[in-house]
């Protein structure tokens, strides 16, 4: 590897992704022998199902998902199955999964599928960006591997790849830009049935093999197409990637306070709140942004509960 701070032998781009459709053979190829049977693949998977997956991986490892996923499919096959409950149900069966905010938003958009489009998840990339909790990237998740539409889905792993691929960099820039919206634009093939299966595949690659850390490039499809490879595997050199750390902060204390309002099944008083967390200062602003991110309703003059309040 070269020194940091050195420049990177020069390569070009278009070397890597001259023949796009050997690419996407020798990526379709290995993706369809060495790909993981996840539930929300499956043959009878439905849009609501795909929906659910994308909220829960969202900074979640897929061996907590699958667990999760499955009980809250069992349990709310369908949007209108959510859409009746209390929005505290979808945050007491969350459970543990992190990030709780992600469930109200499940239910928040469970409610608006039924509202609004008859209990079905929308098709129009316009209706997916509306429904609570759906980004740029959620929505074009959906429209390709929900719906099996031409899209041009850029979450970590493809985004990582495509750097390495194409532009010999370990690791894409900290904040997605036009350059790559483009580039990966020109990599997924023109017809649905095929964009969608490049876009499932890549990012497969992308978690499996060429990973954040130790990179398998032994075992890489397209090993003799990446730049980075070529280039000498550079190491990263731009902004700082940060590590969050959990222990003692904020994040922590809203958990223990979420613990114990999910197991109370009903309202607790303010000295349950007070038993979950000793620092004071520290718990009353974790509760108060509980209380403000809707995740926690005051209940009378010193109880608290799971929210019960359908959104509007």
């Amino acid at each position: 590897m070269r020194p940091r701070g050195d420049s990177p032998p020069a390569v070009d781009p278009q070397d890597a992704t001259r023949d796009v459709n050997l690419l996407h053979e020798l990526v379709g190829g290995w993706f369809d022998e060495a790909h993981r049977d996840l539930p929300w693949r499956a043959p009878d998977r439905t849009a609501w199902g795909v929906l659910v997956s994308e909220i829960m991986l969202q900074q979640t490892p897929v061996a907590r998902v699958v667990p999760a996923w499955t009980a809250w499919m069992a349990r709310w096959p369908e949007p209108a199955d959510l859409a009746v409950e209390a929005p505290g149900e979808a945050v007491r069966q969350w459970n543990r999964l992190g990030y709780p905010r992600r469930s109200l938003n499940l239910h928040a958009a469970a409610v608006v599928i039924v509202d609004q489009h008859g209990g079905r998840i929308p098709e129009a990339d316009v209706d997916l960006r509306a429904l609570p909790g759906v980004g740029e990237y959620t929505a074009a998740a959906l429209r390709a591997f929900a719906f099996g539409r031409r899209s041009v889905v850029l979450d970590t792993n493809v985004r990582r790849v495509l750097a390495r691929l194409v532009d010999g960099a370990e690791f894409p820039p900290p904040s997605l830009n036009a350059a790559e919206r483009a580039r990966a634009a020109e990599l997924v093939p023109a017809d649905d049935a095929h964009a969608a299966h490049w876009s499932v595949a890549v990012m497969e690659l992308g978690a499996l093999v060429c990973t954040a850390r130790a990179p398998r490039c032994a075992e890489c499809p397209v090993r003799a197409q990446c730049a980075w490879l070529r280039a000498g595997q550079p190491q990263y050199d731009g902004p700082s990637r940060r590590i969050q750390r959990f222990a003692g902060t904020d994040r922590q204390v809203r958990g223990q306070i979420m613990a114990v309002l999910r197991d109370a099944h009903g309202p607790v008083g303010r000295s349950a709140i007070e038993a979950a967390w000793p620092e004071p200062i520290q718990r009353e602003r974790a509760l108060d942004g509980l209380v403000a991110d809707g995740l926690v309703e005051p209940v009378g003059e010193a109880d608290f509960s799971l929210p019960t309040r359908r959104p509007q």
